[in-house]
């Protein structure tokens, strides 16, 4: 079993990019990153719907960031039906604008 690095953090709402800077890295799904803050149950499930959109990580990242969610969202209470990283992939699904 992969060892988490998230823990809780006090911040909850809507994050400026100021609160975002003095998060911890434990707060983050992917925390050498700083990507996808999860200090509350709308970032947990933020984190999930957008984990394939994170690049330049590799698969034993994912599966930190993984384990990291899982723990916020039990922490939140946010349900999870994924059991594996790989159900939520490393390609964008869809087709985001901005990338072309």
């Amino acid at each position: 079993m992969t060892q988490t690095t998230w823990k809780p953090h006090a911040q909850h709402g809507e994050l400026s990019s100021k609160d975002r800077d003095h998060l911890p890295e434990s707060a983050f799904a992917f925390s050498k990153q700083r990507k996808e803050p999860m200090t509350d149950a709308s970032h947990v499930r933020n984190a999930l719907a957008r984990f394939d959109q994170v690049d330049d990580v590799s698969d034993a990242e994912r599966e930190i960031a993984f384990e990291n969610i899982k723990a916020a969202a039990k922490h939140f209470g946010v349900e999870m039906t994924e059991t594996s990283w790989k159900e939520l992939g490393k390609k964008p699904h869809t087709k985001n604008p901005s990338h072309k």
